[in-house]
């Protein structure tokens, strides 16, 4: 069972689009239970919580400035996410090195220069390495702001573009690298209206870091790192979420020594687990400058204490994800109340950086509402560093985004991305990353 504490969490909403979350058709025609886990999509069954405060120290004294929330707060909360969820990581490694094997040609019928990367991240160069692939806008004069997305498909399917290296996915069923197959795939982003307004756009395969099933971790960046006798990660070290985060700062670091790149005005994306994962890199890695965060629901941006949709339980449910987190996490299935940390601690540590969390109104799975709520909670921290928080405890229509420094927007539909998306995409990066036309 679920255990719920009897504090009622002070926030309530009182938007129409309340209704259409606890629609029963939409509720009735979703799994009511995964892996044996009985799952509410009733929002009169959520529970009552109190989430823990972004602005208590863990000595019970309140945080009143941003020197006590960069000096103290702060690292107080990336511990905690890093020993019970996520999983600490190594920083860069020492053997990092970059192998630019398409230096810069002209691609996408003239609106685009195309560099393909491979950035090694051990000495051994058959080891686990990333495929990175660039796109800058072919007439910018200056160092572009660019968007970097992880990816689920391989970059060889990341746009319509025949000078693409072909690239390889993982196979479960085989534990080996295949051909990737031709299409589109899931959470693809259009790079050419990014092109237009001025964006550079790069991506890479998550699976070229670490692959994402509990049998390929032998293959990956974490095996790398296991100390003699070991043959798993410590409970508190990194899960697979924190290996793909960690390979989302790599490419940081090349971009770092690109020209025409400015480094400084970096925003990522991912979706659905990969929106966890750009959550944790940018909660983590501050020289990222913004967050987009698609669907990134339990474990990302959802709060984990409100008990509808997917829970820490089903995440970490034997034969489902927990590999993708720390092992200390899985204590917190079916008590998430016991857990020092929640949604709203991470969206904290973005600030004050812009944040968007992106999603659709009838992902229930994901819990659209906890994503929202979570924001909410941690709007005081972006407002003491001197930023626009949502200012509204209203849940937004879906169509409505709230574009501040901390954002929200929710299409009409499910999981992932539609392409009105990009457009909000395009615009709130244009607020924050201040592109050259």
């Amino acid at each position: 069972m679920r255990l719920l504490c009897g504090v009622c969490f002070a926030l309530t909403l009182s938007s129409p689009v309340l209704a259409a979350a606890q629609a029963p058709a939409a509720a009735q025609a979703l799994p009511s239970t995964v892996a044996g886990i009985p799952v509410n999509y009733d929002e009169s069954k959520t529970g009552t919580y109190t989430l823990p405060d972004p602005l208590k120290l863990n000595d019970g004294k309140p945080v009143r400035d941003a020197k006590t929330w960069t000096t103290k707060r702060r690292p107080e909360i990336v511990e905690i996410f890093e020993t019970q969820q996520y999983g600490r990581a190594p920083g860069r490694p020492a053997d990092e090195s970059f192998d630019i094997f398409d230096k810069g040609t002209p691609a996408l019928s003239g609106k685009a220069i195309r560099k393909q990367v491979m950035i090694y991240l051990t000495k051994d160069h058959s080891g686990p390495k990333i495929n990175l692939l660039v796109y800058l806008p072919a007439a910018a004069k200056k160092p572009v702001p660019m968007l970097l997305s992880i990816n689920f498909g391989a970059v060889s399917n990341a746009a319509d573009d025949p000078g693409i290296r072909p690239s390889e996915i993982w196979d479960p069923k085989t534990n080996t690298r295949v051909p990737a197959p031709k299409g589109k795939g899931f959470g693809r982003v259009d790079v050419e209206p990014l092109l237009a307004a001025g964006f550079g756009f790069a991506t890479f395969y998550y699976g070229d870091v670490d692959p994402d099933y509990a049998s390929g971790f032998s293959n990956g960046i974490r095996a790398r790192y296991l100390k003699p006798g070991q043959t798993a990660p410590a409970p508190d070290e990194w899960g697979a979420v924190s290996a793909w985060a960690w390979g989302m700062s790599r490419v940081e670091d090349y971009f770092e020594t690109d020209k025409g790149i400015d480094a400084k005005r970096v925003a990522i994306h991912g979706v659905s687990r990969l929106g966890k994962t750009v959550m944790w890199a940018g909660a983590h890695d501050q020289r990222f400058a913004a967050v987009i965060a698609s669907c990134s629901g339990e474990g990302g941006a959802a709060l984990s204490h409100r008990d509808y949709g997917e829970t820490v339980a089903h995440l970490v449910a034997p034969g489902r994800f927990p590999y993708q987190f720390a092992a200390d996490y899985q204590k917190y299935g079916g008590f998430p109340d016991t857990a020092p940390m929640d949604a709203n601690l991470l969206v904290a540590l973005i600030a004050p950086r812009p944040l968007l969390l992106q999603t659709g109104d009838t992902d229930f799975w994901s819990d659209p509402k906890g994503e929202f709520l979570s924001a909410v909670a941690a709007g005081p921290v972006y407002k003491l560093l001197g930023k626009d928080p949502l200012d509204t405890d209203v849940w937004p229509a879906a169509g409505q985004p709230i574009l501040h420094d901390l954002a929200y927007s929710m299409h009409s539909g499910g999981h992932g991305m539609v392409p009105t998306d990009l457009d909000v995409y395009i615009q709130f990066l244009t607020m924050h990353l201040h592109p050259e036309r």
